[in-house]
């Protein structure tokens, strides 16, 4: 069974020392997201930017073509023909604070939870996951729930699911 993967976590805004948690809110999220999916037989790495909204629109602008901020960007890695390299860089993940706080302050959740719901959603795009058709956001959003509810968090959707 592969190991979790090592999650190199960068904090690029001041703004996250406000959350003195939030590197090991990320690493607990993506081990559990980890210890519940299909990862690649070989060791693996993921590398996670907290950012603030400025750098995450920047990316979003560069790199999608929509220049607005969002909560969570990520970005697959490309792996290079022949052999594999040791550890396999699934990709990076880049999470805005102003967004996530003002999401979570807005759908009376607490940071913490939220954080670790986009870790986990962005770790799940490395692995190919989406939310493009119904079918695939179902699918999505169901790992989601499996995943949060193994590390105690109430489901993120429930309140978005009651609204409709």
């Amino acid at each position: 069974m592969p190991q979790p993967p090592t999650a190199d976590i960068l904090i690029a805004a001041d703004c996250w020392q406000e959350q003195l948690d939030a590197e090991e809110v990320v690493q607990r999220a993506i081990a559990a997201a980890a210890a519940l999916v299909e990862l690649p037989a070989e060791d693996t790495e993921v590398a996670v930017m907290l950012a603030d909204d400025a750098r995450v629109r920047e990316l979003n602008k560069e790199w999608r073509g929509q220049d607005k901020a969002t909560n969570v960007l990520s970005f697959p890695a490309a792996q290079p023909p022949g052999a594999t390299p040791q550890p396999l860089m699934l990709g990076d993940i880049a999470i805005a604070y102003e967004t996530t706080r003002l999401e979570a302050e807005t759908e009376g959740k607490p940071f913490q939870n939220h954080l670790s719901h986009l870790a986990i959603h962005g770790f799940l795009h490395l692995l190919g996951y989406d939310h493009l058709d119904d079918t695939e956001a179902e699918e999505m959003e169901g790992l989601e729930r499996e995943i949060l509810a193994s590390l105690g968090i109430a489901d993120p959707y429930l309140i978005n699911d009651q609204a409709t």
